[in-house]
């Protein structure tokens, strides 16, 4: 019995020692690490979607957003918000001075929320910019100013409430008439817009004493690495490259459009030229900068690419082997376009091409300004040059711009009246063109009437400048 007992409190013991052990992380993967320094824009929007594709790829345990930021603009902010919202990795921010305005919005974004000493988060109002070159921030008028916060405060509680943190205190972040507090404690009074410090931030608050908002305050990225469980494992630090500043420029109004512009009308002219020269390859190798552009930005992937050159091959088969315009020649068109909308629609890392991702707004006014822009620059170009281009002087050289006339002894072809009742032989069967010999000369003829075999006896019938009628004789 003695022994049974000892054996049953050995066994209790185990499994109170096993359930006693700390929580271990899920360190298969690697960790990425992606800076959000300086101001919040459009380029930035690159470096987040090819660190988060690269993560997604290297199935990655964690995502960091090492930030330091005043904020930016609300629609690249909002596009960073996209790409952290549905990822199987754990996502941090490590405040590493700032995260205000746009900044707080994305660190919302993530799961966890880390500061350093001295870190403030919060201030999240929307500003309007002024229209004028450095003329810096404006009020936003009393009557679009609802506008404004409303939407803003919809994102931004939207983020907190994906990952788990307090909607209220988002929301106090962005109206400044809003007053947060937690029971009887009043965080932050009507009348001010919420920004915390880290030692505000880590806070304990509420009858279950959580963290007002920040997980713990932390020295340096390293002691952040410790406290999650990846202790001495080395990140994988996603920094900016010079193809991403490249393709910043040509996703950007208005070169977007102005290439894809060019480039169509390059297409067109060899349309309308016979065989196929410089301007093929130029639209060609146009369109190809500009699918770059988009390949490197992390919009356009090789289901576009197919795209397009189905479409560019359907149009070679309808110039060069279908006469005519029709359904070949409309498909190829369509085809070119569909790839070219295609290019601009953004996706969620790890989804196919035709999964694309929510379209906001400002996605569909950037495409509309950059394709619709595009095919009105290429309409417009081409009534131009068809207009002007005849009358430069580069043209000119390349066409023959004097009128000539019998008067001044230009004649299209030589005389042949002289031909008729002459008589030959057939050196060729004529169904009806053939070549007749008649003496020493050698002349391309047509059959009257019936058909003549090669050999037969011959004689010209009539003529009508360089067309020569022979018959039987």
């Amino acid at each position: 019995m003695k022994r049974m007992s000892l054996a049953v409190l050995c066994l209790v013991s185990l499994f109170g020692a096993v359930g006693s052990l700390p929580a271990q992380t899920n360190d298969a993967g690697p960790v990425y690490v992606i800076p959000i320094k300086g101001m919040i824009e459009r380029a930035l929007v690159y470096v987040v979607r090819r660190g988060v594709n690269q993560a997604v790829r290297d199935n990655a345990s964690a995502i960091i957003l090492d930030m330091d930021t005043p904020g930016g603009r609300l629609d690249a902010c909002e596009e960073i918000m996209h790409l952290l919202a549905d990822l199987d990795a754990t996502t941090y921010t490590f405040v590493n001075t700032d995260a205000i305005s746009a900044g707080a919005i994305i660190a919302l974004s993530t799961d966890h929320i880390y500061m350093e000493p001295g870190g403030r988060i919060g201030d999240a109002m929307p500003i309007m910019m002024s229209p004028i070159p450095m003329g810096g921030a404006q009020e936003i008028p009393d009557g679009l100013k609802e506008k404004a916060i409303s939407p803003t405060v919809a994102l931004i509680r939207s983020a907190a409430q994906r990952k788990g943190h307090d909607a209220n205190l988002a929301e106090a972040m962005v109206r400044p008439e809003y007053e947060y507090k937690i029971g009887d404690d009043v965080i932050c009074p009507e009348g001010q817009l919420l920004t915390l410090t880290s030692q505000d931030a880590e806070r304990l608050v509420g009858e279950d004493q959580h963290p007002l908002l920040s997980s713990g305050t932390v020295k340096n990225m390293d002691a952040l690495l410790e406290i999650i469980g990846h202790g001495g494992k080395e990140p994988i630090v996603v920094t900016s490259s010079a193809a991403e500043d490249i393709a910043r420029m040509i996703d950007g109004f208005p070169l977007s459009g102005i290439l894809m512009a060019a480039g169509l009308l390059c297409l067109y002219i060899e349309y309308k030229t016979p065989g196929f020269g410089v301007f093929g390859l130029t639209g060609m190798a146009l369109l190809a900068v500009w699918f770059w552009g988009h390949h490197v930005a992390g919009l356009a992937g090789m289901g576009e690419v197919l795209l397009l050159l189905i479409g560019i091959a359907l149009l070679f088969v309808e110039i060069f082997l279908i006469p005519g315009f029709g359904i070949t020649g409309i498909a190829g068109i369509t085809c070119i376009l569909t790839a070219l909308v295609l290019a601009m629609v953004q996706h969620y890392p790890g989804q196919p091409w035709y999964q694309p991702a929510s379209i906001n707004p400002r996605q569909v006014q950037d495409m509309i300004l950059n394709l619709g822009g595009g095919l009105l620059l290429t309409f417009v170009s081409g009534i131009l040059l068809g207009r002007y281009l005849p009358a430069t002087r580069p043209f000119q050289k390349l066409m023959l711009n004097k009128a000539v006339s019998a008067d001044d002894g230009y004649q299209a072809s030589a005389p042949t009246d002289d031909l008729l009742g002459m008589t030959g032989t057939a050196e060729t069967a004529m169904r009806p063109a053939g070549i007749g010999v008649f003496g020493d000369r050698r002349l391309n003829v047509i059959a009257h009437g019936e058909f003549i075999d090669k050999g037969d006896a011959i004689v010209i019938a009539e003529t009508h400048g360089n067309r020569i009628v022979v018959d039987h004789v």
